[in-house]
């Protein structure tokens, strides 16, 4: 059976993550609500703006069931504001900012610079045979990572592709790349 992948819809760049879900044959689900969220078997936090995903997340009721979710396990995505979201602990975030807490790695909104400053290199990850194309558009930087996490990949010697048990997180933005291995990595994963 094809899993069932919910991508959260509230805000950000939810759609290209969907269509490459779609092209590797996993079941789509944009995730709006708590209802949407029980029916689906694991989850893509996109990127966009980490503190209005924050808000969002609570003014939508979506918070609590989401937190309950991931604590009981569920596989996550997260990438660039994803990564945000689910580190322990973020630095240059706002006070009213929610920080998940599944992943230990203290991150850096913005740490690679502004807007202006986005770039594209690529990266080594392990496991893969030829370098990633990773996209970094505003992104935040891992200031540090815990024992229990695996960097996957560096930039500058900086990890940018963590994970630690069904949590996946990453600075850049693989669903920009057209480069399908990440995401097939993901699905592999639950």
């Amino acid at each position: 059976m094809k899993p069932r992948v919910g991508v959260l819809a509230l805000q950000g760049g939810f759609a290209a993550h969907a269509d490459i879900l779609q092209r590797l044959g996993a079941r789509v689900d944009e995730i709006r609500s708590a209802e949407q969220l029980a029916a689906v078997d694991a989850l893509v936090l996109p990127g966009g703006e980490s503190t209005t995903m924050s808000m969002l997340l609570e003014s939508s009721g979506l918070l609590e069931p989401l937190t309950e979710r991931l604590n009981d396990g569920m596989a996550v995505l997260g990438t660039c504001a994803g990564m945000i979201l689910l580190a322990a602990e973020v630095i240059d975030g706002r006070a009213d900012q929610h920080c998940l807490g599944l992943i230990d790695i203290t991150v850096r909104r913005n740490a690679y610079g502004s807007q202006i400053a986005s770039f594209e290199t690529d990266v080594a990850v392990d496991g893969l045979d030829e370098p990633f194309a990773a996209v970094f558009i505003r992104a935040p930087g891992v200031e540090r990572a815990g024992p229990e996490v695996e960097v996957q990949a560096r930039h500058d010697r900086r990890p940018v592709l963590c994970r630690s048990g069904s949590v996946t997180v990453a600075s850049f933005h693989p669903e920009l790349s057209g480069d399908p291995r990440l995401h097939q990595r993901f699905l592999e994963s639950f």
